[in-house]
């Protein structure tokens, strides 16, 4: 996806632009009014996550109306520090699509971008992820390769289902940990590691294509290929 993040604290801005790259995704930053507005209404985006205190004359409020005023459907996650309910609501009634509070979770934060995408795609919801002649089945909970069943303990069906929903993309250790273990610290032991590699004694081990691959000092990808 092409996402435009409007955010003028540049720590946050560049910790979200940082993550969202690693994620597979292309992002452009604006950290005023003026020049957000100006990239939203002249570019084509598949997401805005749009600041509420925005510098340059235009906040995120005015930025959010004068947009829909032109008709622009974009779809916007609003994240701010300003998040009591009578804010969101200001928030929400002045077009955004989603409001996430600050301080927040990536992985949170990368889940709420990606379903309001699809939303305005009028995609319905995914209920199986299929990889190659990998298959997960969000209803029933199974796992199935090359149609053999694969009996999966519950934080096992997590991480591949992470690692699925993200396919051809690099995870992160960071990712991961709050993806699927909900920790947003890193608890400095091995669990990704030890998990990762019972997962791929389950779901490459017996099969001639490994799937589950260690991109070095980055983390890990699931992709038909190795490269």
């Amino acid at each position: 996806m092409r996402i435009l993040v409007l955010e003028d604290d540049k720590d946050v801005g560049a910790f979200v632009v940082r993550g969202l790259k690693e994620a597979g995704h292309v992002v452009e930053l604006a950290d005023n009014g003026r020049d957000g507005l100006f990239l939203a209404a002249s570019e084509a985006f598949d997401a805005v996550i749009l600041d509420r205190m925005l510098p340059g004359g235009i906040d995120g409020i005015r930025l959010l109306e004068t947009l829909r005023g032109q008709k622009n459907t974009v779809p916007v996650l609003i994240l701010s520090a300003l998040a009591d309910v009578d804010e969101r609501v200001r928030g929400l009634k002045a077009g955004g699509d989603d409001y996430l509070a600050k301080p927040f979770a990536f992985a949170e934060l990368l889940a709420r971008v990606e379903a309001l995408a699809r939303r305005g795609k009028g995609e319905g919801p995914v209920t199986k992820l299929v990889v190659e002649d990998l298959e997960l089945d969000l209803l029933s909970r199974q796992v199935k390769r090359a149609g053999q069943k694969i009996d999966l303990q519950p934080r096992e069906f997590r991480l591949l289902e992470y690692l699925m929903r993200h396919a051809g993309q690099v995870v992160t250790r960071t990712m991961l940990l709050e993806g699927v273990w909900d920790y947003h610290f890193d608890p400095q032991t091995n669990v990704i590691d030890v998990h990762v590699s019972r997962l791929r004694q389950k779901v490459d081990k017996p099969f001639p294509k490994p799937l589950i691959h260690t991109v070095r000092n980055a983390g890990y990808m699931l992709r038909a290929e190795s490269t």
